[in-house]
């Protein structure tokens, strides 16, 4: 139908559009309608398409380019730990950590060559379920934070009963020398402030850190705690003057596209001043059904587009996540609370993630799975009061509570609230609050569920130069050829895009 139409424009100048005459000025009823929709699109059945009612309600940033700029944000007390790649007594360091049990003591002196897995420019790490990009020896990594004066805690673990990666003490040292070496490392010499006998370093080839590309997949930051070692403050003398500093470089850039979303629909005047059965304007219901489609195709793209400078399109939550963000296995037929709440853990770790802001989309399914995890005990485990020596109730006889002790859930449907016309369901965890909600449009996807972090996400509609390309709506009157027939045709068009930052505030299931 469009390829008949062939609207020529908008900017008429005499005439009348109810005539259907192709070069007109509009008139006081036209210039009545509202020709930007904004956020009234998206109030229409807000349950159907739930991210893009959320974005466009608390995540919207207009932009005056088409092609947008951003800048991500890491901060310095981020970046202050490395991993041992060797060491040396007195010497140059050349031994693996893991190589032998060691007593350091009080004043003794070492050295120790440190790398990182972070970018010292900018918000680039290592992130959960990702292949690393930053380990040792890569350009841009070397640990630049180390001073003289400086104190540094080496976590270690007992060679007879422990075992790398799982620590038992810690160590701490005073450092008195640091060289920028080559493989992009630093060389630290420290003297040793509180030591321990028959310990071994952590090492961190057992952490898949150390070698090349694609190493590290999978490791969440609890995962790689114990091979950390981390500055801890200093201590000088009195009256020894200023020390060192370091400057960290916390910025790195990014850039988004917006995204152009056009609607069209078509009616001839006799059909519009028809008066129908049940509908009695069928333009008007037609009308309503477009705008809904429209933001239909808005939803499909904010979740599971791919940025293309050579297609025009944004970047999805779902692309962008998957490709950056943290992942995790949801296999529903084996995934247990526990788990679940592992996973939980290494997404909100505070260090990263402020998760106030998160919310989490899911399919049916896991929908589903959610409210029977965090349904379970309150609807059915019978609580058992502490000392009524009833320890399995004739009515739940699957429980056993020893010693007439409270059973306890750390997963709990605390509630159900409505968030912008959206049904939000709040789950109580050991970590804060999850607010749920379900997304059909994952439904026939590998994607089981998405955390994202509101305050990272941003829609971004093209306005400026008094022109709103946030979902506008253009109107025109065409005849066709040789048929002397009026048609009626307005255009629903949104031009945006999304922008992402942050990436290990966001995380998908699959």
């Amino acid at each position: 139908m469009a390829d008949l139409l062939n609207v020529t424009g908008t900017n008429y100048t005499s005439g009348s559009i109810e005539r259907g005459e192709s070069s007109v000025a509009l008139n006081t009823g036209a210039l009545r309608r509202k020709y930007n929709f904004g956020d009234r699109v998206s109030e229409l059945s807000p349950a159907q398409d739930p991210f893009f009612r959320f974005v466009s309600m608390v995540g919207k940033k207009p932009t005056d380019d088409p092609s947008f700029k951003f800048t991500e944000k890491r901060h310095s007390w981020h970046k202050r730990y490395s991993y041992m790649f060797q060491y040396g007594i007195s010497a140059i360091p050349s031994v693996n950590p893991d190589n032998a049990a060691i007593t350091p003591a009080a004043d003794d002196e070492y050295q120790f060559d440190m790398f990182t897995d972070y970018h010292n420019n900018g918000n680039k790490q290592n992130i959960v379920g990702k292949s690393n990009d930053y380990y040792k020896g890569v350009e841009g990594t070397q640990p630049q934070f180390y001073l003289e004066g400086q104190l540094m805690k080496i976590a270690h673990w007992v060679s007879a009963t422990g075992a790398n990666g799982a620590s038992d003490g810690y160590t701490v040292w005073k450092v008195t020398g640091v060289e920028l070496i080559a493989g992009n490392m630093t060389r630290v010499t420290a003297k040793c402030v509180k030591g321990a006998a028959g310990i071994k370093f952590h090492d961190a080839t057992a952490a898949t850190l150390l070698g090349g590309s694609n190493t590290g997949v999978g490791k969440a930051a609890e995962t790689l705690e114990p091979y950390r070692v981390y500055a801890m403050g200093t201590v000088f003398d009195a009256g020894t003057g200023y020390p060192d500093t370091w400057q960290d470089q916390p910025y790195s850039t990014g850039y988004g596209q917006t995204q152009i979303f056009k609607t069209s629909m078509a009616m001839n005047n006799t059909d519009r001043a028809t008066v129908l059965k049940y509908e009695g304007n069928e333009w008007s219901r037609i009308w309503k059904e477009k705008l809904i489609e429209h933001k239909w195709d808005i939803e499909q793209a904010l979740l599971f587009g791919a940025q293309s400078s050579t297609y025009r399109t944004t970047q999805g939550a779902v692309d962008f996540v998957s490709t950056y963000g943290n992942s995790f296995d949801l296999d529903l037929a084996v995934k247990s609370q526990d788990g679940f709440l592992d996973d939980l853990s290494a997404l909100l770790d505070p260090r990263y993630n402020n998760a106030g802001a998160t919310v989490f989309f899911c399919n049916t399914a896991v929908y589903n799975w959610l409210h029977k995890l965090s349904g379970y005990f309150a609807n059915n485990i019978g609580a058992v009061q502490p000392g009524s020596g009833n320890t399995s109730p004739t009515s739940f006889p699957a429980q056993t509570a020893v010693g007439g002790s409270l059973g306890r859930a750390d997963m709990a449907l605390s509630g159900k609230k409505k968030v912008f016309g959206v049904d939000v369901t709040t789950i109580s965890t050991i970590y804060g609050d999850m607010n749920v909600v379900r997304n059909i449009h994952m439904d026939n996807t590998s994607v089981k569920m998405i955390g994202v972090n509101m305050k990272y996400a941003a829609y971004r509609p093209l306005v400026g130069n008094g022109i709103n390309r946030d979902t506008s709506v253009y109107v025109g009157v065409q005849t066709l050829e040789n048929s002397g027939v009026d048609r009626r045709v307005d255009q629903i068009i949104t031009e945006a895009g999304m922008e992402w930052s942050c990436p290990e505030a966001h995380a998908i299931w699959s």
